[in-house]
This record gives C-alpha cells, structure tokens and sequence, in this order.
C-alpha cells in the first residue's frame, strides 16, 4: 500500500486529523504519521496519539497531509518538516493543508501564485507569502489542495483521494 504522511505536533485538530486518517485507511492507503519527533501528540480536545517517526526520518511518501488546528504554528519552525514538504511537493505528490495547515506551506514557500484558501485569519499570511486567496471551502491548484475547516473535510479528502488517483 502506498504511504501518505500526516503531519501532527501539539495542539493538532483531531477531527482534522482524524479525519484523513481514516480516509486514507478506507481508500487503501497507510497513513503514516509524522511528528517533529516520534513522540505523542496532543490535540486541542486533550486527545493524544503518537507520531510513528520523526519528518527528518520519515520514509518515501505518494502525498503528504497538513492538519491545523494550532500544531502548524509549531511545525513551520522546523526546518526538517519544511524540508519534507517542500520534498513531497517536488516530487509531484498530492500535498494536502486545512484550516491553520496552509501556514506551514507559507514557510516552505509553496503558495505564491497559487490558487489557495484556509482558515480566515490566515488569510493575510497566504496573500503576503503571494498566495491568491479563495474564499472557498476547498481549493484545488494542480497538486495542492487547500481547505478552511472541519466542515470542508468530505470535500477535502474528496479532492486529496481524486488526485491521489490521478
């Protein structure tokens, strides 16, 4: 089975999260989730789950899932997590960002001219990196998927799963 990574530090969203995980499960896919270290996690709710390896480890992947929730913030400070992303999107791969997610594309340089969306007060953020704001739920721009919340995320994975496809 094809891995997909999901980037996770504290104060992650666990229905964005959580969501894709099982998602991605349900499609056939192995989710594998990435951490600043292999370590546990805590979501805002206080739920806890562990990060199978660390990004500077973190094996071949065919896509790359971004939670938000408050854990980007602390993601976008780590120049491995930069440097995986900034990988996956390199290679082709679908690379996918909610909500607080698409601040950790800011930092790897990912949305100039690009055709994004996330959270509302993100939005300042997107267009000062160049990023061209939608305000949609769900953003598709070639390979890059963006949304603004829990409620985008059938849609969100819908369009993950699609170009995972191709």
């Amino acid at each position: 089975m094809e891995r997909i990574g999901i980037l996770l530090a504290d104060l992650f969203d666990e229905r964005e999260f959580l969501y894709p995980y099982y998602r991605l499960w349900e499609a056939g896919y192995t989710p594998v989730v990435i951490g600043l270290e292999a370590e546990a996690y805590r979501a805002k709710s206080g739920l806890t789950w562990e990060a199978e390896v660390a990004a500077r480890e973190a094996p071949p992947l065919a896509g790359l899932i971004i939670p938000g929730g408050f854990a980007p913030d602390y993601l976008r400070r780590s120049p491995e997590v930069l440097a995986l992303v900034r990988k996956v999107a390199g290679e082709g791969k679908p690379l996918g960002a909610i909500c607080h997610g698409p601040w950790v594309l800011v930092s790897a340089g990912l949305v100039r001219g690009r055709r994004v969306t996330g959270f509302f007060s993100i939005r300042d953020d997107l267009e000062n990196a160049g990023g061209l704001y939608q305000e949609e739920g769900v953003v598709v721009d070639g390979l890059l998927v963006t949304a603004q919340g829990p409620k985008d995320l059938p849609a969100f994975m819908k369009a993950f799963l699609g170009l995972l496809k191709g």
